[in-house]
């Protein structure tokens, strides 16, 4: 049964995504974050660059059809070794084929 409750549509499967893709756009959350530490109170205005890039790569994951079906796929899987075995399995690191 593929069919989707409301809290797996809009809670479960976008924390999925957002997951994947802070891990798909981590150069630029290490690159925004460290531009906070060494800037400090500054960093609104000195981690812009950083900040815009760190969010165009988040927002081009969350806005992609492909990727969400990617993640929902994942969810489903994940849905039904919950269901066959009763034992929640922790997610795995998602790493890209480079």
């Amino acid at each position: 049964n593929s069919k989707l409750r409301h809290v797996e549509k809009d809670v479960l499967i976008p924390q999925i995504m957002r997951d994947r893709a802070k891990e798909l756009c981590s150069d630029k959350v290490q690159a925004f974050t460290k531009c906070c530490q060494e800037t400090g109170l500054l960093m609104v205005v000195k981690c812009r660059q950083e900040n815009t890039a760190l969010k165009d790569c988040l927002v081009g994951y969350y806005s992609d059809p492909s990727f969400y079906e990617e993640c929902k796929a994942e969810y489903l899987k994940q849905r039904e070794e919950y269901r066959a075995t009763g034992i929640k399995k922790k997610r795995q690191k998602f790493t890209p084929n480079v």
